[in-house]
């Protein structure tokens, strides 16, 4: 889980009615807005800076233009203050909301030339997110009724893990092993370095005891005999990878008529038409690599019109001297 400090106004509502979901912290934002403004170019915009007045002033809307569950308003927030603290966000859903095509996420307002310069980005990032949510909530709904969590992995974006995991929550997951120094996974090439599950397992305890570090440690493994040598050295997970569902089901009956309390967590080509039947096996976790890795964007826009302007271009002009614009979907 990702520790913070500092949430912003969304992400306190987000914490408030939310509290199971993992928060991002305030840094974390920043760090991946940074990252993409810098590549970007965001404070050199020519197009928008060499088009659009200065002193035009917009209102925005964020609409879903397909059906899904929302994450990542926080950081569409984030890409705003970054760019301009005068850019007034005001979220209409919550993170981990299901919303429906035509929906409102979010208002935006304030200078048109800031709110145009973010728009890809913030877009970007909730546009990703929100795919990690909608198709982890997918993996949930047809998990159905069986007692299995549905984990993460490390199969994400480079530099945007926070984020990914962050969104599988929005979406009903659980996150599984942040990175390298959160638990032991022992996985193949692991165990062919170290000699098998025995040895690695040996030596990792070897490790832990000269260190003085006490961390969960699981094994994957890819046939029973694995599985029941890795039961037999007391882990506390074991991963079986593309295993059958009838060979998951004897590691099951195996595990619990030996009184282990040893978690099983499938793992290996699951997809939402063999899901419920791995489900149904026995496990107590599996975990899709899919969610972060393969996720299709939902198609969220970004539409806007101006509501203050010096001058009449692009508008008509009203009695008072104000300018009315149709609203326009933006998808630069």
């Amino acid at each position: 889980m990702v520790a913070f400090q500092e949430l912003s106004p969304i992400g306190r509502k987000l914490s408030e009615s939310r509290d199971e979901l993992m928060n991002l912290a305030i840094e974390t934002i920043r760090a991946a807005v940074r990252a993409a403004l810098a590549e970007d170019h965001a404070e050199s915009d020519v197009t928008t800076e060499w088009s659009v007045p200065s002193d035009v002033r917009v209102e925005a809307v964020m609409i879903a233009k397909q059906a899904g569950r929302v994450a990542g308003l926080p950081v569409m927030e984030g890409v705003y203050d970054a760019i301009d603290a005068s850019v007034a966000v005001r979220a209409a859903v919550v993170d981990g909301d299901e919303v429906r095509p035509g929906q409102v996420l979010a208002w935006v307002s304030g200078p048109a030339r800031s709110i145009i310069t973010g728009e890809r980005a913030a877009l970007n990032f909730v546009q990703r997110m929100s795919g990690i949510a909608t198709l982890t909530s997918a993996f949930v709904t047809a998990i159905g009724d069986h007692d299995v969590k549905l984990l993460d992995t490390r199969k994400t974006a480079p530099g945007l893990r926070a984020l990914d995991k962050y969104a599988v929550t929005c979406g009903g997951g659980t996150n599984h092993r942040l990175d390298l120094n959160a638990m032991v996974l022992l996985k193949e090439n692991h165990l062919a370095a170290a000699g098998g599950v025995r040895p690695a397992v040996r030596s990792v305890r070897d490790g832990m005891a000269a260190t003085g570090r006490h961390l969960a440690v699981e094994v994957e493994v890819t046939t029973l005999a694995e599985a029941y040598e890795a039961m037999d050295c007391q882990v506390e997970w074991i991963m079986l990878d593309n295993m059958s569902v009838d060979v998951m089901r004897s590691v099951v009956e195996q595990r619990d008529a030996s009184g282990s309390d040893c978690r099983l967590e499938a793992s290996g080509t699951i997809n939402l038409e063999t899901v419920a039947d791995i489900a149904a096996s026995g496990v107590d976790a599996l975990s899709v690599g899919a969610l972060t890795h393969s996720a299709p964007a939902l198609d969220i826009s970004l539409l806007i019109s101006p509501f203050e302007q010096s001058d009449h271009r692009g508008g008509r002009s009203t009695a008072n001297g104000s300018v009315t614009v149709s609203s326009r979907a933006t998808n630069l």
